[in-house]
């Protein structure tokens, strides 16, 4: 596994890109395509900013991507012409919806490579990471275009299925990634839920 981990290190620096994170996006957008130019994009947990960089490269000069994470971190070298924003906020907080609403009428794309803070207990991080994966859902709900498009990372265990099932009420198309650049031990996995539909009684209380 070393030597696949050095091959994407070394294949992100060659391509100016922050982490080697970038390719578990890049593989499921050349398989899946759901990202197009002139989206509004939302990436949560942007830090160090390579799938932002990669999604702007897409969007190109008439989309946008908007980076929400805790840390501020560094500019991110402009690849494409599409504008990059980068917003140092919790996912938790009660003002992010508010906030990203004033700027934005919403986001086609949705993208989360958010994950908690290990423990060293597997039960006990899958529990965070479906925590954070369920305010992923929240925020899709508020700020997700009809049609949009959600890829989120999660650790897989015993009530990942229920997180499955929670997505597909939501989506025309839920699929369950693990893509090549991931570490094969790793029980990170992805979610990628295709065409968002909202909830009945969510079109009667907008």
């Amino acid at each position: 596994m070393r030597k696949e981990k050095d091959f994407y290190f070394h294949k992100a620096k060659k391509e100016n890109y922050p982490a080697h994170s970038v390719y578990k996006l890049e593989e499921a957008q050349k398989k899946h395509h759901f990202l197009k130019p002139g989206q509004r994009v939302l990436d949560l947990g942007c830090h160090p900013g390579s799938w932002s960089l990669y999604a702007a490269g897409i969007v190109g000069p008439r989309g946008m991507v908007a980076g929400i994470d805790l840390q501020r971190g560094q500019d991110l070298p402009q690849k494409a012409d599409a504008e990059i924003h980068r917003l140092c906020y919790d996912v938790y907080s009660d003002e992010l919806i508010g906030v990203l609403h004033k700027k934005w009428p919403g986001f086609h794309v949705l993208l989360s490579d958010m994950a908690p803070g290990t423990t060293g207990s597997q039960y006990a991080d899958h529990q965070h990471s479906l925590r954070l994966c369920r305010r992923v859902l929240e925020l899709a709900a508020r700020l997700l275009h009809d049609n949009g498009v959600l890829y989120c990372k999660v650790f897989q265990g015993e009530d990942f299925p229920a997180f499955v099932e929670e997505c597909k009420p939501l989506f025309s198309t839920v699929k369950v990634l693990k893509p090549q650049s991931s570490r094969q031990e790793s029980r990170e996995v992805f979610v990628l839920g295709l065409w968002y539909r909202r909830p009945k009684m969510q079109e009667i209380n907008r």
